[in-house]
Formats: structure tokens, sequence, C-alpha cells
């Protein structure tokens, strides 16, 4: 990616900006009041906040938010780890938390190339099993894990990343062995397992051009052939100047002309340098340890928090401009200490990248967001 030049002239305008937020700002609302009337505020939770023994970010959870998605424990390698048998005493706790409190339930996912067990593609001898074998193997992984919670998770990432960069399909195992159309069956699995249920495509990086006009020609193609895909996910990795506001409404605006809903499905804002020229979330990537990708690591600077919340701010004016369209807004975590990018792609790494500290206080980015709802509602 390519940096632009900060002008001090830009940083004393987003400074102004905030500080006229926090000047104004009433008693911070929660999360989910404030967006209560365009759609609902998620976050990504973890084991520890699952089981209680995170309290301190339970209490955040279910004071700001009113819908949920896990972060691991409904991937197969976790819910479905051999042949056979299956691992449902976390995903019942955590659906039993949303229920508790009265949240959207999110299941995440289905059908990804990573995080999957290899006794999934292979038979008893380690050789790639056919076609009508992996089949089989994903319709009953998915009738027995969606069918499970049938009515009480309303909505389900059921193809996670099927597409390269350049907007091709992954050529991943589900690919190889079954063919293109191994999404269609996903989707149609997942319908027959639980009709009530909304479904989405989910990927990253479908700001970048090429990868969009692939994602657009998948989902077209799906929907002409009857295919039940209700939304699409815009995992929503972003970085505090990629990709453009332009650039993320004309996103949103191209999957909404296909006649589906857009989600934000894994948001987080990454404000430290760029460890790669690629704009990617491949959770396979890694980066040789270096110094100058980690410059926060004893605290964000003022002028830093300043850029991420009018970042935060100008996208989430995006999201309530579509509000007729995105119907989810879910933050990858909870606090800057639970966030999968303090170790990616770089071990080790400190980010900031989330709406409230490592103290589990809320950032100036979370007093922006709040802003940005009642200013709207006053317009």
């Amino acid at each position: 990616m390519l940096t632009k030049t900060r002008t001090k002239a830009g940083l004393a305008a987003s400074a102004a900006l905030i500080a006229t937020l926090a000047a104004t700002a009433q008693t911070p609302a929660s999360l989910k009041e404030a967006y209560k009337d365009a759609f609902v505020v998620g976050a990504a939770i973890n084991n520890a906040q699952i089981t209680g023994q995170d309290s301190r970010e339970d209490a955040i959870i279910s004071e700001q938010f009113d819908s949920i998605s896990p972060e691991n424990v409904l991937k197969w390698e976790r819910v479905h780890p051999e042949p056979g048998t299956y691992a449902f005493d976390l995903p019942d706790q955590y659906v039993a938390f949303g229920e508790k409190h009265h949240m959207f339930i999110v299941g995440h996912c289905l059908v990804w190339h990573s995080q999957v067990p290899a006794w999934v593609f292979r038979d008893d001898k380690g050789n790639l099993v056919d076609r009508e074998t992996l089949l089989k193997r994903m319709h009953d992984h998915i009738q027995t894990v969606v069918g499970r919670y049938k009515g009480r998770i309303q909505s389900w990432d059921v193809v996670n990343e099927a597409l390269n960069e350049d907007g091709t399909l992954r050529q991943s195992p589900w690919l190889k062995i079954i063919g293109e159309d191994y999404i269609e069956k996903a989707f149609q699995y997942a319908h027959e397992a639980d009709p009530q249920a909304q479904l989405t495509y989910n990927d990253y990086s479908l700001e970048n051009e090429a990868k969009r006009k692939g994602a657009v020609a998948l989902i077209a193609k799906l929907k002409a052939e009857g295919v039940p895909v209700t939304s699409v996910g815009l995992q929503g990795h972003l970085g505090l100047e990629w990709p453009s506001v332009e650039t993320e409404d004309a996103t949103i605006s191209d999957f909404a002309k296909l006649g589906v809903k857009v989600v934000i499905s894994e948001l987080d804002i990454d404000v430290l340098p760029p460890a790669t020229k690629k704009q990617t979330a491949d959770v396979s990537l890694k980066v040789e340890q270096d110094a100058k990708l980690n410059p926060y690591a004893s605290g964000l600077p003022q002028s830093v928090q300043q850029e991420l919340a009018k970042r935060y701010a100008d996208l989430f004016g995006v999201f309530l401009k579509h509000r007729d369209v995105v119907t989810r807004v879910t933050l990858w975590g909870v606090t800057d200490a639970d966030s999968w990018r303090n170790d990616w792609p770089v071990k080790g790494r400190t980010s900031y990248p989330l709406l409230f500290d490592r103290s589990g206080q809320p950032k100036l980015a979370f007093q922006a967001v709040i802003r940005v709802a009642a200013n709207t509602e006053t317009k």
C-alpha cells in the first residue's frame, strides 16, 4: 500500500474534530443503544468470556453489544475434531450467553480452508477422499452443527474466504476435491438445516477492486441459481488510510445491487505500520520481527488516538448511510488486549485496533462512534 503523507493541517483538523466531539459528548451511551434504529453492533468473543472467566469483559459485552460472534468455538477443528466426535460444551455455553443477554447470535464458520482437521480431506490411509465422500462429510457436519442450534443461532458464515486476491477461487481442498459447486452445496445444506437462518458469504479485502469483482460475480451467479445467500460479510480488517471512505461506500453499494444485505463482520483498524505491501488478512501470513513494525509497545500516542477516532467515525458514517442494507457491524474482539492483530503477521506486536483499551476503558474512538449516531439523529 502506498502511504499518504499526513499533513500537519490534516492532523490539526482531526484533533479539532475529536476535541469537539469529546467536549460535547454526554455520558457515553452504549453502542447498541446508539445504533438501535440502524443495525445491531456485535463483538467476537473468546473462551474466557464465554465461560464467565473474564467478568470485566463480560460486563462490557452485555452493556455495549446486542450481537456476538464466536472467535473459534464453532470452527471445524474445535467443534468437530475427530470423525464422529463433536465438542459442543463451549458452543452450547456461547449460545446460552447470547440468549441470556437477548443478543443476535452469529455462527462462525462452517466451510473454510483453515482450521479444518486433516482427517476431513483424507481417508484412513492418508489419501485424499473423493468428491462424494467430502460432500457427505460437509453435509453431515453442517446438518449436525446448524441443526443443533436451529432457531437459536440467527446467522451463519457459511463459506469463509473462498477467493484469492485477484478474485479467482482459492485452490483449497474443498475446490480441488469437490469442484466449484462446493460453495453452492454448503449454502444448500445450511438452508436445509435451518431454513430461517441468515446465510453469509464472508471474506476480507473485498474493498480491493479485483477481489470485489470476483465476489460480485460469485454472488450474482449463486443468486441466479437460486442459492440462498442472504448477505455478504465484509470482514473489515482495515487500516487508518485504506480503504478510502469512497471505496468503502462503493463496495457496500456494489453488493447491495445484487439484492443481498451487507454485514461488517470482523471490524478492526490497524494503526501499526504495514508489515506487507498486500492488503490481506490471511491468517497464514508470517513476517519476521522488526522493531520498526512495533512502534507503540509502550502506549499509543494521543495523535494516533485522534486519527483512529476520526477513522472509526468516518467508517460508521458510511455504515449509517447504508443502514437500509447494512444489518450488523461486529468488532473482532472486545478490547485491544483480545485482538488477533497483536500477533499477526508479526509475533508479539502491540496493536490498538478496537474501541476499548487494554484496561477495558472506552477509547476516544468509542466516543467518536457514539457521536456519529447522535449527530445523525439530530439531522
